[in-house]
C-alpha cells in the first residue's frame, strides 16, 4: 500500500503524497578529506548540551575577549550570543591569515565578458585594498562605528572590499541586490537611516554594459522626499580610470574612490574590537508585500555560524576554490561568498554575470579554468541550466567534490541530473534550507556523516532541532503528516531583531507559538519559519513551500513544491510554477504554468501529459485546473519565478509592476494566451 493511501490528515494539516526516493550515499573518497566525520557532533549538539555546544564555533574565530556568556536570553526573543565578548569581522576574514597565507587567493573576480582577464585577488592584495577603502570611508565619508551606509553594487571584488571596509570600522553596512531599482534602494536607505549611498557605474550583464549610476541619483531624490537626505555617493568605476557612465557625477556629493582612494595609499585602519552582540550589517527582506524588514544580524553570533556551518555542512578547506552562483545582495552571498569562506581562508569566486552568457557552457568553462572543487547554487539555476544545456557539462574537465543547493527546495528530478551531469557522480550535494532571517543553514545532511536523498533537505544541522506543529499548536510527530515547520531552540546565526521594530519580529516570528510572552527561556519562543514540512521516517525534513502558498482543493491543503515536482516528471518540462485559483465550489484549484525544454513545441499532448503525471504522482484531487504551456516563466533578476505574477493572471487580477522582472514582455504574452481561453 503507497503512502499515499495511508496519509490522512485534517483540515489544518498538508496532505503529503511525496514518495521518498532512495538514499545516495558520500564516497569513501570524499569521507577521507572531510572536514567532520564524527557522527558524535549529533551528541554534542543535543538539546541537552545547548547553548554550551556553540562554543565550538565561536572556538573557531579569533577573538580580542572572549564572552562572559554564550547566550543572554534576557530580552527574549531578541536573544544576544557570546555577549560581552569582542571581534572584528574584517579581521577574521582577512588579517589573521596574512601569516601562512598572504600570498594565497581570496577572491577570484571573473568578469562577464570572457576577452577580459580574471583578476585574482591575494589575502595581501585584499588587506591592503579594504584598510586603504576602510581610511576613505573614515576619513572622506565621515562614517564611524555604529552608521549605517547602503551599499547598491553588482557583483565585482569592490562589493566585498566594501562590506569588509565597513565591518573594520564598525559601520553597520546594507548592501541592496544590484538589480533592484531605485525605489528598492530608496526604501532602505530611508529605513536604515542611511546618508551614505555606495554604488558602481557600470557592470555587465547578458552582454552589455549596464549603466547603473542613474539608480544611485534616483535613489537619493526618492529618499529625499522621504526626509532621508544622503550626503554622500561614493561611485566606484567598473574600469579603473575611465567612467563609464552617461549620468554626471554631482559636484559635492559624488565622489569617485577610484580617484580619491590615492590619497590612502599605505594606510592601515586598526580594526574596531566590536562587541559580539553588536549589528554587522542589515539584510532587507524583499518586501513585496508591505515595508521590507530590515533583519539585523550580528558580529560574533552571525560569524562563528557562518564559519561553523560553512567548514561542517559545506566542508570548505583553506585548499578549495570555491564558488557560490549566487548574488552577493542576498544572504546567500554575504554567508556563503563573503564572511564564511574567507573567514576560513578558501578562495572564492565572484562572476559578474550571467550563468548561460554568451552560452550554456560559460559556467563549466570557469569551473575548469579556475579548478572549482565546491559549488554552491539555487534550483532556479540549476533548471536554467539543465533547460539550455543538459550535455554541457559532460563536455568539461572539472571536478567536484561537494555541490550545495539554496533557495529553495529542488525536485528530484532536477536533482538527479545535478548529481549525475553537473557533479558527473562523483560530488556531494547538500540540500539546504534556511532563510534570509537564519543567517545560515537550518536543515541539511553532514556531506561526511549522512546519506542523500533526492528532493530532501535532510535533518536539522548539528545544533538546530526542528518541530512541526499544526495551526492550532499541537505538535505533529508522525512521519508523512505535514504542518508548518519552527525550530524549538535560538542559534547564533538568528537574527536579532527587526531594525527599528521589535513588535513587528515578535509578531511576525514568534507571537503565533509563544507559550508565555512574558517568558525569559528560549524553551518558550519556537521560531515560526513560515514554511510548509513534513518530516520522514529517517526524519529528513521535506520542504513544501511557504505556508501563504499552500491550495486548499474542497478541505485537502497541498503544498505546492509538490505539485510542481510531479510536473517535472514528464520529460519535457523544464519549469513549473502551481497558483492557486478561486473556486465557488472546491474554495481553490491548482493552474499549472510549464515551460518546456528546448527542441519541445507547445502541443496539448503534452499538457495532458503533464496533467496526467500530476494525477498519478499525487491523485485526482491534484489535477490542475489548467496546464499553460508558456515561452518562459516571469522571474525576477535573480531568476526567481514570480508566482504572484502568475496568480494574478489566473485569477483575472491585477499583476502590478512587472518592468523590474529580467522578461516583462513575457507577462503580455501569458496574459494573452489566458485571456483568450
Amino acid at each position: 500500500m503507497s503512502q499515499r493511501d495511508v496519509t490522512e490528515t485534517t483540515e489544518s494539516q498538508i496532505a503529503v503524497h511525496w514518495q521518498e526516493e532512495d538514499y545516495y550515499y558520500p564516497s569513501p573518497k570524499f569521507i577521507g578529506q572531510a572536514n567532520l566525520t564524527d557522527p558524535a557532533v549529533f551528541d554534542r549538539f543535543k538539546l541537552d548540551n545547548f547553548p554550551d555546544c556553540y562554543v565550538e564555533y565561536a572556538e573557531m574565530l579569533s577573538w580580542y575577549k572572549y564572552w562572559d556568556e554564550v547566550l543572554d536570553t534576557s530580552d527574549a526573543p531578541c536573544f544576544k550570543w557570546f555577549k560581552g565578548g569582542k571581534l572584528n569581522a574584517s579581521y577574521n576574514c582577512i588579517d589573521r591569515h596574512l601569516a601562512e597565507n598572504k600570498n594565497k587567493t581570496a577572491i577570484h573576480f571573473v568578469p562577464e565578458p570572457e576577452e577580459e582577464r580574471i583578476d585574482h585577488i591575494t589575502y595581501h592584495e585584499l588587506y591592503v585594498r579594504v584598510n586603504e577603502f576602510a581610511a576613505l570611508l573614515r576619513n572622506k565619508a565621515k562614517l564611524k562605528r555604529g552608521d549605517r551606509v547602503t551599499i547598491h553594487m553588482p557583483m565585482s571584488a569592490e562589493l566585498p572590499i566594501t562590506m569588509l571596509a565597513c565591518a573594520r570600522l564598525g559601520v553597520i553596512h546594507s548592501v541592496v541586490f544590484g538589480g533592484f531599482p531605485a525605489s528598492a534602494c530608496a526604501d532602505r536607505i530611508v529605513d536604515s537611516q542611511s546618508r551614505v549611498l555606495i554604488t558602481m557605474d557600470a557592470y555587465h550583464r547578458s552582454g552589455k554594459l549596464l549603466d547603473h549610476k542613474p539608480h544611485a541619483d534616483e535613489a537619493v531624490k526618492l529618499s529625499e522626499e522621504q526626509g532621508q537626505t544622503v550626503d554622500t555617493v561614493l561611485v566606484w568605476q567598473r574600469y579603473p580610470g575611465k567612467y563609464s557612465s552617461d549620468k554626471p557625477m554631482k559636484d559635492g556629493r559624488d565622489i569617485t574612490v577610484n580617484e580619491e582612494i590615492a590619497k590612502y595609499y599605505g594606510e592601515r585602519i586598526e580594526p574596531e574590537r566590536m562587541l559580539a552582540e553588536e549589528p554587522l550589517f542589515l539584510m532587507y527582506t524583499s518586501g513585496t508585500t508591505g515595508k521590507p524588514k530590515g533583519c539585523q544580524h550580528s558580529t560574533g553570533g552571525y560569524l562563528a555560524y557562518v564559519t561553523g556551518t560553512s567548514k561542517y555542512i559545506q566542508d570548505i578547506q583553506p585548499k578549495d576554490v570555491y564558488w557560490c552562483m549566487a548574488d552577493i545582495g542576498w544572504i546567500t552571498g554575504h554567508s556563503y561568498i563573503v564572511y564564511g569562506p574567507l573567514s576560513l581562508c578558501a578562495s572564492s569566486v565572484i562572476y559578474e554575470g550571467v550563468p548561460t552568457f554568451p552560452d550554456a557552457g560559460r559556467s563549466w568553462r570557469i569551473a575548469q579554468n579556475l579548478d572549482v572543487s565546491i559549488f554552491h547554487t539555487a534550483p532556479t539555476a540549476i533548471r536554467a541550466l539543465r533547460k539550455v544545456g543538459p550535455d554541457e557539462p559532460a563536455k568539461y574537465n572539472y571536478h567536484f567534490k561537494h555541490m550545495t543547493t539554496v533557495g529553495e527546495p529542488i525536485e528530484p528530478e532536477v536533482w538527479k541530473w545535478y548529481e549525475s551531469a553537473v557533479g558527473k557522480g562523483e560530488a556531494i550535494i547538500v540540500d539546504t534550507w534556511w532563510q534570509t532571517e537564519t543567517g545560515g543553514f537550518l536543515c541539511s545532511t553532514v556531506p561526511g556523516i549522512s546519506p542523500m536523498k533526492p528532493g530532501s533537505a535532510g535533518p536539522g544541522v548539528p545544533g538546530i532541532h526542528p518541530v512541526i506543529f499544526d495551526d492550532e499548536g499541537n505538535e505533529i510527530k508522525e512521519a508523512g503528516i505535514a504542518g508548518n515547520i519552527c525550530i524549538r531552540n535560538p542559534w547564533p546565526g538568528m537574527f536579532q531583531t527587526i531594525w527599528g521594530d521589535r513588535d513587528r519580529f515578535v509578531k511576525t516570528y514568534f507571537e503565533r507559538y509563544c507559550k508565555d510572552p512574558k517568558s525569559t527561556d528560549w524553551r518558550d519562543w519556537p521560531y515560526l519559519t513560515g514554511d510548509a514540512a513534513m518530516k520522514a521516517e529517517d526524519e529528513y525534513y521535506r520542504i513544501l513551500g511557504r505556508i501563504d502558498d499552500v491550495i486548499n482543493v474542497s478541505g485537502h491543503r497541498l503544498g505546492t513544491k509538490e505539485i510542481e515536482s510531479a510536473a517535472l516528471v514528464a520529460d519535457e518540462v523544464a519549469e513549473a510554477a502551481v497558483v492557486p485559483v478561486a473556486h465557488d465550489i472546491k474554495g481553490t484549484e491548482p493552474d499549472l504554468y510549464v515551460s518546456l525544454k528546448p527542441g519541445f513545441e507547445p502541443s496539448e499532448d503534452i499538457a495532458q501529459k503533464v496533467s496526467q503525471a500530476v494525477i498519478d504522482q499525487i491523485g485526482k484531487i491534484a489535477k490542475p485546473r489548467r496546464v499553460w504551456l508558456v515561452p518562459d516563466m516571469p522571474k525576477t533578476r535573480s531568476g526567481k519565478i514570480m508566482r504572484r505574477v502568475l496568480g494574478a493572471i489566473s485569477n483575472k487580477g491585477d499583476v502590478g509592476n512587472v518592468m523590474t522582472l529580467a522578461n516583462p514582455e513575457v507577462v503580455d504574452t501569458i496574459k494573452t494566451m489566458v485571456e483568450k481561453e
